[in-house]
């Protein structure tokens, strides 16, 4: 906050119980009745009836809560909505100047559900949580820098009551993370919600400089390279990833001129992708250097990279 930033995403990941998406209603109950109640500013007699016995209409849609459908949407995000809720009271605290908010449960191994969605967004808004973007746990599969592993189909579904979820709270806008190259996905994202979406890209960019450094330096990037076989088991464990090794061609197999290639094999790439922090670490100084002296091949891949997600938004909004 102090050095200028405007733009804040909280995670709260690391509270939501991904147990209680298939927890048995007896554990369910526990872990239900052990939220924090006074964080929360409720209690389980006061959230039931909020939700229970009501029908929310969301345009094309209703939405109904059960017993058991509430109880876990409250035991899986409960503690995710007092963390968002006190980061966000933090920052208005320390900030003196208009501020934006997104928060993010995208990285968790179950999907949000429509019900799970409304009630993390109804929790927040009366604890007085203001945001302007949202990123849920879709279906399928947002691995980085490759593109959507699931059915296109179900992702629009699935899109479609997100953001009609997010008109009626709303208006905000649906987050894709893990967004960078899911070009299958763009013109869906748009069209379900209505252009208000954001996409969120980074470390594409980095893949796209060591496609650079692949065309200038060969000798780098194939260090680069096999660093990425030696650190994938471990640099994988905080990502949602499925690369194999093994289905990577090796650096010894490459001539020069195949290099820049590997950056478009889906193993390769992931592998090139989360061990991003051990090249760096390892070889920081000769990656800068190299990409200071080849400016223009560099500007040039992040160019056609960045260009490319951007046409693809364009023709999901020429669709509308």
């Amino acid at each position: 906050a102090a050095a200028g930033y405007t733009f804040f995403t909280v995670d709260p990941g690391d509270h939501v119980d991904d147990e209680a998406h298939t927890a048995s209603l007896p554990d369910l109950e526990r872990k239900f009745a052990a939220l924090p109640w006074a964080d929360l500013d409720s209690s389980p007699a006061d959230l039931r009836a909020r939700f229970l016995g009501s029908t929310f209409e969301l345009e094309d849609r209703q939405l109904q809560f059960d017993e058991e459908s509430l109880l876990r949407a409250a035991a899986k995000y409960g503690r995710a909505v007092t963390h968002a809720a006190r980061m966000y009271r933090h920052l208005d605290s320390v900030l003196d100047r208009p501020w934006e908010l997104e928060v993010s449960v995208d990285e968790t191994a179950t999907p949000t559900s429509h019900l799970e969605h409304f009630y993390i967004v109804s929790e927040m808004r009366r604890l007085g949580v203001r945001w302007v973007s949202l990123a849920p746990r879709y279906v399928g599969s947002f691995e980085k820098g490759v593109d959507y592993i699931g059915d296109l189909d179900e992702l629009r579904a699935d899109l479609a009551g997100h953001a009609a979820i997010a008109r009626a709270f709303g208006p905000y806008k649906l987050s894709l993370h893990s967004g960078s190259d899911k070009f299958s996905v763009y013109p869906i994202a748009v069209e379900e919600t209505r252009h208000v979406v954001h996409l969120k890209t980074a470390g594409t960019s980095y893949l796209e400089a060591l496609r650079a450094i692949a065309q200038v330096d060969p000798a780098l990037f194939r260090e680069i390279y096999g660093l990425a076989f030696e650190r994938y088991d471990e640099d994988r464990r905080t990502y949602h990833v499925s690369a194999i090794p093994a289905r990577a061609p090796r650096p010894d197999t490459l001539a020069d001129d195949q290099l820049p290639d590997v950056l478009d094999q889906f193993d390769a790439r992931e592998m090139l992708h989360v061990t991003f922090g051990s090249a760096l670490a390892r070889y920081g100084t000769e990656i800068k250097s190299t990409l200071r002296a080849n400016e223009d091949a560099h500007y040039a891949a992040i160019e056609a990279h960045f260009d490319r997600h951007l046409a693809a938004f364009a023709e999901g909004a020429d669709g509308n």
